[in-house]
């Protein structure tokens, strides 16, 4: 398995992130977004633009694409994390094999201060980030308009 961490030093093409943006809506089932809304999320992880930026982890085997992560800075610390961990996603045919696990550690190490991720009580993930540390400090609530 080779992982490559991408930023937007790495002058990522449209094509690139369409790569991503198609593994991580077919990978992140129920728990995902619509393509569109992957596809913003690139743009800000992978922008050199004003105080937007992240990375974008991949784990790839035989060049496909095994794993992603999305990781986008927030430009704040300390009341909010430095970072927000977006997405991530693990092929069907890679599942239970601990690469959900190397990608979270190889992210945390990447990232420069503290990550938040926002998880579905139901989603199995949940276990894994408890183990690697993540807390529930605070309920979240949004007002949709």
């Amino acid at each position: 398995m080779e992982y490559k961490v991408v930023t937007a030093a790495d002058l990522p093409t449209y094509l690139q992130k369409n790569e991503i943006a198609n593994f991580l809506a077919e990978h992140l089932d129920e728990f995902g977004d619509s393509k569109h809304d992957i596809m913003k999320c690139l743009d800000y992880a992978l922008s050199s633009y004003g105080h937007q930026g992240g990375f974008v982890l991949l784990a790839k085997e035989d060049e496909e694409i095994a794993g992603a992560v999305v990781m986008n800075q927030t430009g704040m610390e300390s009341y909010i994390p430095e970072n927000i961990l977006v997405y991530i996603a693990v092929h069907r045919d890679h599942r239970g094999k601990g690469l959900g696990k190397a990608l979270m550690q190889r992210a945390i190490a990447t990232a420069k201060g503290s990550i938040a991720l926002h998880v579905e009580p139901d989603n199995p993930a949940k276990k894994l980030y408890e183990k690697l540390g993540f807390t529930n400090k605070y309920l979240e609530m949004r007002l949709h308009r």
